[in-house]
């Protein structure tokens, strides 16, 4: 093997096999090379492949991984294991299961099988399942069965409290039938295998025997089930690699364990810790960047990252005055960049949730640039936003019977299937619309179960047309949601899935205030149309839209790093606790290191955000960066002026398409002097204003900044809102 191509610490941490090693690899610090290298150099050192046995957490790194090595040597490494914990683990039962009492054909429950489970539960034991969500069942299940919590252990323990208690009861059941139908689900692959392990020694002799090397990918991820499956594969005498980085544990919420990596040396004693700081994937600035972030946290392992690379842009921040002008702008930066030969494959828009991808989504698509979603749905394909749409879409045309049909049971009303195709068959034979069958019930010959739940539905759909006329939309989508309990029934699951899909309704919610209040239902309706066609059109090339957690192990020339915001990037639901915001952090520099050639960061002084518009902080991490950020611009603009991101001219047109009064509207770029305002105090609290935008509204605060006056007011439909009174276009009403 040819080691020149490794640098010295690579080459160290290739070479050293005497006992357990932490390769602290920092990003972008190749460490799939070291490992599939180190697995090579010992393969062609005369080690036998079925003797090593490499873990990782994904399918695909497992397959990169072995094709890399088998590219490197000649030797025959079909016999090595690789793959993933579950992968690993399921070979392991196949082969010694039966020593807990199932069959070696056991049966592997997917989602859909364990929520049965749950549903026959609940009727079993005689529990609504309005009050227990079976999502949520199936996540407080799977964390129990992780923190090896059994049912009877679940029951002593939350004797006190109802709800955990039957929440216990039902997982006692759900474990009995797992074991009479022969069955796993997906968490027992590594509770059983680590069962095993411990419970049979001669078992675990043969496995610590068979494997001499283990090597495990991405260690700072494992939770406390997966470690102890590494300790017990390792055995007393481990020859064990582990690569992670500290400073990239971003999975608490899913159980990670970032003590695994740093107890590393108390774990296992004697072990040597190689740390590479060499990074190959960014210019040094975004490095400088990311570590100017980074060191605010406490750790116990320090590193700083560098390169070798020559040059490189400033990374650069913007802050916007509002979230619609920063997707527009940075719209407008992406085609400036693709015009300057950019591709647009080669650029990224990364946020902290799912729900801000829909302004980029609709500004993208105006523009005509190609977009994908990576790691998740489009916005409009989401289930719960198709949800609302088929709702307003039935209050437009009640005899639209695919948006009928989606919603009739949504959420569950006790309104099955076969109840569906009853109706639809009785709706075909008299040449009747569904509506009109289900809203003359008792006029037809049908004897249905569920004709409450139908009546009452039909009742709602009835109120939504009856106020439709009135009811600017966000008010008519708040009458939806208060009369299905949709969001409420959502927030009854508690989990981290139904927290999401909430966020992504108070999206839409903040789509729909956007508009005025005399825009008509079938308008935005027409135009939902167009841009969910557009959307199928975009193809799965062009610029690429995730969260910060779907980037991780991604790369792009150019990075937009958008809503750093306090309360949103550090997200901030409960109570502040320093561990959440140091995870935030990593999350944060993880976002950072994605760039390779250009960074753009930015923030909103008002975001309009789950259903309404609010002003915002600069985010805390955007201050701890400052001093690495060259390019920094924030602060300084006022209201309505808009900024581009490097832009040479003096001027710049906005032209939202929800605010026609703005079209044609060109507003000045602030030069390096600034121009003390003229102050003007004819404006004082409790003064009746109106605004073109916000309408009509009360002054309930006002106080000198900057030389100027920042004026709280209080508009009659859109809340409070911040506004600089040189600037702010208020008219004082008599």
């Amino acid at each position: 093997m040819d080691l020149s191509t490794l640098n010295d610490r690579q080459r160290e941490a290739l070479l050293y096999n005497e006992g357990p090693l932490l390769i602290l690899a920092g990003a972008g610090s190749g460490k799939t090379k070291v490992v599939t290298n180190k697995i090579a150099y010992l393969i062609e050192n005369g080690i036998q492949s079925w003797k090593i046995l490499a873990i990782t957490f994904t399918n695909k790194a497992a397959k990169e991984m072995k094709t890399r090595v088998g590219k490197l040597i000649d030797n025959d490494i079909d016999a090595m294991w690789i793959g993933t914990f579950h992968s690993i683990c399921l070979r392991v039962l196949r082969k010694n299961i039966e020593v807990l009492g199932y069959k070696s054909n056991y049966t592997i429950y997917d989602r859909q099988d364990q929520s049965t489970l749950v549903k026959d539960a609940l009727k079993d034991l005689n529990l609504s399942k309005d009050i227990y969500s079976k999502n949520s069942i199936i996540s407080q299940i799977s964390m129990m069965k992780n923190e090896e919590v059994s049912p009877k252990e679940a029951e002593a323990e939350f004797k006190d409290d109802i709800y955990k208690l039957n929440v216990a009861k039902i997982y006692a059941y759900y474990e009995k039938k797992l074991k009479e139908n022969n069955a796993l689900d997906f968490d027992d692959l590594i509770i059983k295998t680590v069962e095993i392990l411990r419970d049979y020694k001669e078992v675990r002799d043969f496995y610590q025997n068979k494997f001499e090397y283990v090597f495990v990918d991405e260690y700072q991820d494992t939770n406390s089930i997966q470690y102890k499956l590494i300790k017990y594969l390792a055995g007393d005498d481990p020859k064990l690699t582990v690569v992670g980085d500290n400073d990239q544990s971003i999975y608490k919420w899913r159980g990670a364990d970032i003590n695994n990596i740093l107890n590393f040396q108390e774990d296992f004693p004697g072990a040597k810790i190689i740390k590479l700081e060499q990074n190959y994937r960014s210019s040094q600035k975004i490095l400088d960047t990311a570590n100017a972030l980074i060191k605010n946290n406490p750790a116990k392992f320090k590193k700083n990252l560098w390169t070798e690379r020559k040059g490189g842009s400033e990374v650069s921040y913007r802050e916007f005055n509002s979230s619609d002008e920063e997707s527009y702008e940075i719209s407008n930066q992406i085609l400036k960049l693709n015009y300057k030969g950019k591709s647009f494959d080669d650029m990224a828009i990364l946020y902290r949730t799912n729900a801000q991808s829909r302004t980029f989504e609709e500004k993208l698509m105006r523009e005509g640039i190609n977009y994908k979603i990576v790691g998740g749905l489009r916005f409009y394909d989401r289930a719960e936003i198709k949800d609302i749409l088929a709702y307003l879409k039935v209050i437009n045309n009640p005899n639209d019977e695919i948006a009928l049909k989606r919603i009739i049971n949504t959420p569950k009303r006790g309104i099955g299937d076969t109840t569906v195709e009853e109706i639809e068959g009785y709706a075909a034979s008299h040449n009747k619309s569904i509506f009109e069958v289900i809203s003359s019930l008792d006029e037809s010959d049908l004897n249905l179960r569920s004709e409450k739940s139908i009546k009452a539905f039909v009742s709602s759909i009835n109120l939504f047309l009856e106020r439709k006329k009135d009811l600017p939309l966000y008010k008519l989508l708040e009458l939806v949601l208060k009369e299905t309990e949709y969001v409420h029934k959502l927030e009854k699951e508690g989990t981290v899935e139904a927290r999401g899909r909430i966020d992504n309704v108070n999206e839409l919610m903040s789509n729909l205030m956007s508009y005025p209040d005399n825009y008509s239902l079938e308008e935005y309706l027409g135009e939902m149309s167009l841009l969910t066609d557009l959307d199928k059109t975009s193809g799965n090339k062009g610029v690429s839209l995730m969260t910060v957690h779907a980037a991780k192990g991604l790369e792009f020339s150019i990075v937009f790093l958008v809503g750093m915001e306090e309360g949103l990037f550090p997200i901030i639901r409960d109570l502040e606790v320093e561990e959440d915001i140091e995870e935030e952090r990593r999350l944060c520099y993880v976002a950072v290191t994605r760039a390779k050639d250009l960074l753009y960061i930015s923030s909103c002084k008002t975001r309009f955000l789950y259903g309404k518009s609010t002003p915002k902080l600069r985010s805390r991490f955007i201050n701890e960066m400052e001093e690495a950020i060259e390019n920094f611009k924030g602060g300084d603009e006022k209201l309505l002026r808009v900024i581009n991101y490097n832009d040479d001219s003096k001027t710049k047109t906005y032209d939202s398409p929800y605010r026609e009064k703005f079209k044609g509207e060109t507003y000045k770029k602030s030069e390096n002097k600034k121009e003390k305002p003229k102050i003007q105090t004819t404006i004082n609290v409790g003064d009746k204003v109106s605004h073109k935008i916000f309408g009509k509204g009360m002054v309930v605060g006002k106080k000198e900044k900057d030389g100027d006056f920042e004026l709280v007011v209080s508009f009659d439909k859109k809340g409070l809102k911040k506004l600089m009174q040189s600037f702010a276009p208020l008219k004082v009403e008599n």
